[in-house]
Protein backbone atom coordinates (compact mmCIF):
# COMPACT_ATOMS: atom_id res chain seq x y z
CA UNK A 1 0.00 0.00 0.00
CA UNK A 2 1.08 3.42 -1.09
CA UNK A 3 -0.30 6.77 0.02
CA UNK A 4 -3.71 7.38 -1.14
CA UNK A 5 -3.86 9.27 -4.15
CA UNK A 6 -5.77 12.67 -4.26
CA UNK A 7 -8.84 11.23 -5.70
CA UNK A 8 -9.01 7.75 -3.62
CA UNK A 9 -12.55 5.77 -2.83
CA UNK A 10 -12.00 5.78 0.85
CA UNK A 11 -15.73 3.97 1.24
CA UNK A 12 -14.10 1.38 -1.68
CA UNK A 13 -11.30 1.30 0.42
CA UNK A 14 -12.78 0.44 3.90
CA UNK A 15 -15.60 -2.32 2.48
CA UNK A 16 -12.63 -4.00 0.35
CA UNK A 17 -11.04 -4.16 3.71
CA UNK A 18 -14.06 -5.13 5.98
CA UNK A 19 -14.73 -7.87 3.02
CA UNK A 20 -10.79 -9.34 2.98
CA UNK A 21 -11.14 -9.15 6.78
CA UNK A 22 -14.42 -11.34 7.20
CA UNK A 23 -12.17 -13.94 4.24
CA UNK A 24 -9.37 -13.92 6.32
CA UNK A 25 -11.74 -14.86 9.89
CA UNK A 26 -13.70 -17.64 7.58
CA UNK A 27 -10.49 -19.18 6.98
CA UNK A 28 -8.97 -19.27 10.24
CA UNK A 29 -12.41 -20.45 11.82
CA UNK A 30 -12.44 -17.04 13.79
CA UNK A 31 -15.38 -14.91 14.81
CA UNK A 32 -15.17 -11.43 13.94
CA UNK A 33 -18.01 -9.81 16.44
CA UNK A 34 -19.83 -7.20 16.04
CA UNK A 35 -17.67 -4.82 18.46
CA UNK A 36 -14.17 -6.47 16.39
CA UNK A 37 -15.73 -5.73 13.16
CA UNK A 38 -16.50 -2.18 14.19
CA UNK A 39 -13.11 -1.52 15.53
CA UNK A 40 -11.46 -2.90 12.55
CA UNK A 41 -13.82 -0.33 10.43
CA UNK A 42 -12.75 2.02 12.31
CA UNK A 43 -9.35 1.95 12.63
CA UNK A 44 -9.81 1.93 8.21
CA UNK A 45 -11.50 5.05 9.02
CA UNK A 46 -8.72 7.11 7.53
CA UNK A 47 -5.46 6.17 6.90
CA UNK A 48 -3.91 7.74 9.98
CA UNK A 49 -2.68 5.21 13.14
CA UNK A 50 -5.67 5.82 15.99
CA UNK A 51 -5.28 4.78 19.04
CA UNK A 52 -7.51 2.35 21.75
CA UNK A 53 -8.66 5.59 23.74
CA UNK A 54 -9.47 7.30 20.22
CA UNK A 55 -11.20 3.93 19.45
CA UNK A 56 -13.43 3.87 23.27
CA UNK A 57 -14.18 7.68 22.49
CA UNK A 58 -15.83 6.90 19.07
CA UNK A 59 -17.98 3.97 20.36
CA UNK A 60 -19.11 5.13 23.91
CA UNK A 61 -20.21 8.39 21.46
CA UNK A 62 -21.74 5.71 19.20
CA UNK A 63 -23.81 4.08 22.19
CA UNK A 64 -21.71 0.88 22.65
CA UNK A 65 -21.29 0.24 25.97
CA UNK A 66 -17.65 -0.56 25.76
CA UNK A 67 -14.48 -0.40 28.55
CA UNK A 68 -11.09 -0.23 27.55
CA UNK A 69 -10.66 -3.30 28.01
CA UNK A 70 -12.98 -4.64 25.41
CA UNK A 71 -11.23 -2.30 23.03
CA UNK A 72 -7.59 -3.62 23.73
CA UNK A 73 -8.88 -7.45 23.75
CA UNK A 74 -10.84 -6.10 20.14
CA UNK A 75 -7.46 -4.72 19.13
CA UNK A 76 -5.64 -7.96 20.42
CA UNK A 77 -7.66 -9.87 18.12
CA UNK A 78 -7.73 -8.15 15.17
CA UNK A 79 -3.74 -8.15 15.72
CA UNK A 80 -3.43 -11.86 15.76
CA UNK A 81 -5.56 -12.47 13.17
CA UNK A 82 -3.15 -9.97 11.01
CA UNK A 83 -5.63 -7.41 10.16
CA UNK A 84 -4.19 -4.73 12.08
CA UNK A 85 -0.49 -3.65 12.59
CA UNK A 86 0.36 -1.75 15.91
CA UNK A 87 2.60 0.80 15.38
CA UNK A 88 4.80 1.39 18.53
CA UNK A 89 6.03 4.71 18.12
CA UNK A 90 2.34 6.26 18.25
CA UNK A 91 1.14 3.38 20.33
CA UNK A 92 -1.16 3.65 17.91
CA UNK A 93 -3.16 0.99 15.33
CA UNK A 94 -3.25 0.78 11.39
CA UNK A 95 -5.34 -1.67 9.26
CA UNK A 96 -3.26 -4.35 7.14
CA UNK A 97 -4.24 -4.14 3.70
CA UNK A 98 -3.20 -7.71 2.75
CA UNK A 99 -4.39 -10.11 5.72
CA UNK A 100 -3.77 -13.56 5.31
CA UNK A 101 -0.17 -12.70 3.48
CA UNK A 102 2.81 -13.54 5.86
CA UNK A 103 4.92 -10.24 5.25
CA UNK A 104 6.78 -7.97 7.55
CA UNK A 105 5.87 -4.81 8.78
CA UNK A 106 7.35 -1.60 6.90
CA UNK A 107 5.81 1.74 7.79
CA UNK A 108 5.79 5.16 6.26
CA UNK A 109 4.51 7.45 8.67
CA UNK A 110 3.72 11.31 7.73
CA UNK A 111 5.12 13.56 10.42
CA UNK A 112 2.82 16.22 8.59
CA UNK A 113 -0.58 14.49 8.25
CA UNK A 114 -0.05 12.01 10.05
CA UNK A 115 -1.25 8.98 7.53
CA UNK A 116 0.63 5.78 7.07
CA UNK A 117 1.55 3.32 4.47
CA UNK A 118 2.78 0.14 4.53
CA UNK A 119 5.69 -0.98 2.46
CA UNK A 120 6.27 -4.72 0.71
CA UNK A 121 9.46 -4.48 -0.05
CA UNK A 122 11.58 -8.19 -0.42
CA UNK A 123 14.48 -5.73 -0.44
CA UNK A 124 14.22 -4.75 2.69
CA UNK A 125 13.28 -8.10 3.99
CA UNK A 126 15.65 -9.51 2.46
CA UNK A 127 18.45 -7.20 3.83
CA UNK A 128 17.97 -7.06 7.23
CA UNK A 129 17.70 -10.80 7.02
CA UNK A 130 20.97 -10.97 5.41
CA UNK A 131 22.14 -8.17 8.51
CA UNK A 132 20.62 -10.00 11.05
CA UNK A 133 21.87 -13.66 10.19
CA UNK A 134 25.57 -12.26 9.93
CA UNK A 135 25.34 -11.49 13.54
CA UNK A 136 23.84 -15.14 14.10
CA UNK A 137 20.68 -13.79 15.07
CA UNK A 138 17.50 -15.42 14.27
CA UNK A 139 14.66 -13.06 13.29
CA UNK A 140 10.93 -13.72 14.71
CA UNK A 141 9.43 -10.51 13.88
CA UNK A 142 10.20 -7.47 12.36
CA UNK A 143 8.68 -3.73 12.38
CA UNK A 144 10.28 -0.88 10.86
CA UNK A 145 8.60 2.56 11.38
CA UNK A 146 10.18 5.26 9.11
CA UNK A 147 9.07 9.07 9.79
CA UNK A 148 9.13 11.44 7.00
CA UNK A 149 6.80 13.40 4.42
CA UNK A 150 4.29 11.66 2.75
CA UNK A 151 4.03 12.97 -1.12
CA UNK A 152 0.74 15.29 -0.70
CA UNK A 153 2.68 17.25 2.31
CA UNK A 154 5.82 17.71 0.51
CA UNK A 155 3.94 18.91 -2.61
CA UNK A 156 2.39 21.39 0.08
CA UNK A 157 5.73 22.29 1.64
CA UNK A 158 7.25 23.17 -1.62
CA UNK A 159 4.64 25.63 -2.52
CA UNK A 160 4.90 27.07 0.60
Amino acid sequence: MTFPAPHHDHAACVAQALAAAEAECKRRGARLTDIRRRVLELVWESHQPVGAYALLDILGREGWSAAPPTVYRALEFLQQNGLVHRIALLNAFVGCPRPGHGHSGTFLLCSGCGMAAELDDRDIDRAVAECASRSGFSVTRRTIEIEGMCPACRAREEKA
